[in-house]
């Protein structure tokens, strides 16, 4: 969700004197909200946080007004259970909301479209071309490469004794591998990519007025949201339409064109196939531009972040807690052997590293706050009346750090997953980082295949250490506020190679 530091200023305007007299411990489903905000001003800068402390307060299911909208917050398995699971279809659609509308062609998309025959079929189609289980395999020479170029990258600056930016280097190696799966090539070199991706995504997170108080809709003029999200939009537009052109171009000649829309090497080629064939149960030809723009824009919404985001929190606890570094290098080290990098037929036996990564995302959940869902119709939860159209945020970081459901619930502790059958694949429900029922995230096994290859690579390719100069910002744990929960400030280490991978290519 969100940014609310300029909320709190624009409710300073007119609100601060009542805001201040009330008291935030009042429950808030139980007192008038205030006028036009609601209860907007229980939220702070971390609303997944704010949210699990009223939780704590005042039960696991809170019934809130942000706004103008009435807003149902679950904070624990048993709810989320009754949401995602029990009452799934009742809770499968999302609301409008108007970021997605305005720069992902009125929401056209897998992520934030309603519920109904069209979203089917878009899932389908990205399940099927991009996210399947032997569509991730297809994509193995893709992850190898370019992970064989960023292991160099960080043992060239190891050589020169040169701190290393994981943050930077990872947020690179992600895009460059979902550009080439999806666009057939990469682009993080140009540098107005760069800066157009990270703008588009911030902006997805970014809060709207309008949303929630569409009377102080101007607002979003005012603090020049609205012009950022058209810039941000003509040029992402621009880009796509010349993938596109320069994909239509390429299946103009023999080598660039496949026979057969499952041969396609990536993405793009085989939505323009589908398009050309006539093969999808949706019409990819009235309104079709905008749904393969679309969908292609979902892949970097909801893939580079959420990657590179849980390498980045599993690295930094790993520097907290060097014992576990420890094990999960020696375990590593041992199933790799003399072998210069790790294979992915490795990591089926890397038992601690798969419990290192459900760990790490289990208290660092890529979207702490999952996309919220919408009610179609009347129902009830935990004995209370949830009216259609209530929008319904499911706290993922509350619920996975739940002392009721997790013993030292606030430690990171990977043996707790040892001999478990707790995952993340959606059928537990206290441990829901990608969601789960229909609105689940479809591409966990895209992002897996990349968190586990990369994470066995940099363990069994390096030790890591704190410079001392960065220890005070590597070891601080605080988070950005966004849509995804980032480390705040950039995890900059130093790269030590193993010797004992130069010493078996040496002898």
């Amino acid at each position: 969700m969100v940014s609310f530091l300029f909320l709190v200023a624009v409710i300073a305007l007119g609100s601060w004197c009542l805001i201040n007299r009330r008291n935030a411990t009042n429950l808030p489903w139980s007192r008038t909200p205030l006028p036009v905000i609601g209860h907007l001003h229980l939220l702070g800068s971390l609303p997944h946080r704010s949210l699990a402390s009223l939780a704590k307060k005042h039960g696991p299911l809170l019934l809130l007004r942000l706004g103008g909208v009435p807003t149902a917050v679950v904070s624990s398995a048993e709810v989320a259970e009754k949401v995602m699971k029990t009452h799934d279809l009742t809770f499968a659609s999302r609301p409008a909301l108007s970021m997605a509308d305005r720069l992902v062609y009125g929401s056209c998309d897998v992520s934030f479209h309603g519920y109904g025959e069209y979203w089917r079929q878009t899932r389908r189609i990205s399940i099927v071309h991009f996210l399947s289980a032997k569509r991730v395999q297809d994509f193995r020479q893709v992850r190898e490469e370019e992970v064989a170029l960023f292991l160099a990258e960080v043992r060239t600056a190891a050589t020169a004794f040169s701190p290393v930016n994981l943050s930077k280097r990872l947020a690179t190696l992600t895009n460059d591998i979902t550009c080439r799966v999806a666009l057939g090539r990469k682009y993080s070199g140009e540098k107005q990519f760069r800066e157009m991706l990270k703008e588009f995504t911030t902006l997805l997170g970014t809060f709207s007025m309008a949303d929630y108080v569409p009377c102080l809709g101007w607002v979003d003029e005012l603090r020049g949201l609205n012009s950022r999200v058209r810039k941000n939009f003509k040029e992402f537009d621009g880009f796509i339409e010349r993938v596109l052109q320069e994909h239509a171009k390429d299946r103009a000649t023999d080598s660039g064109s496949c026979s057969e829309v499952k041969d396609c090497l990536d993405f793009v080629d085989a939505l323009l196939s589908l398009r050309n064939r006539g093969d999808a149960v949706i019409d990819l030809t009235v309104r079709g531009w905008e749904t393969i723009k679309a969908l292609i824009m979902d892949v970097f919404a909801a893939g580079t972040d959420s990657v590179f985001t849980a390498i980045e929190w599993t690295m930094a606890e790993l520097i907290k807690n060097p014992s576990s570094m420890r094990k999960a290098q020696e375990e590593v080290r041992r199933i790799v052997g003399s072998h210069s990098t790790a294979s992915e037929e490795d990591i089926d036996k890397m038992e601690y590293l798969k419990a290192i990564i459900k760990e790490s995302l289990r208290l660092h959940p890529p979207l702490p706050l999952l996309v919220p869902r919408e009610a179609m119709r009347h129902t009830e939860l935990q004995g209370c009346v949830i009216p259609k159209g209530t929008r319904v945020f499911v706290n993922a970081w509350a619920i996975a750090r739940c002392p009721k459901d997790w013993d030292r619930a606030e430690e990171f502790w990977p043996e707790r997953f040892l001999n478990c059958s707790v995952d993340f694949k959606g059928h537990d429900f206290k441990f829901v980082p990608f969601g789960a029922g229909r609105r689940g995230c479809p591409g966990v096994s895209f992002t897996t295949a990349i968190l586990e290859y990369v994470l066995a690579n940099l363990l069994h390719s390096f030790d890591w250490e704190v410079p001392e100069e960065e220890k005070a910002g590597v070891l601080d744990m605080s988070e950005t506020d966004g849509i995804t929960a980032r480390k705040k400030y950039d995890l900059v280490l130093r790269a030590k190679p193993n010797l004992g991978i130069l010493h078996a290519q040496s002898g």
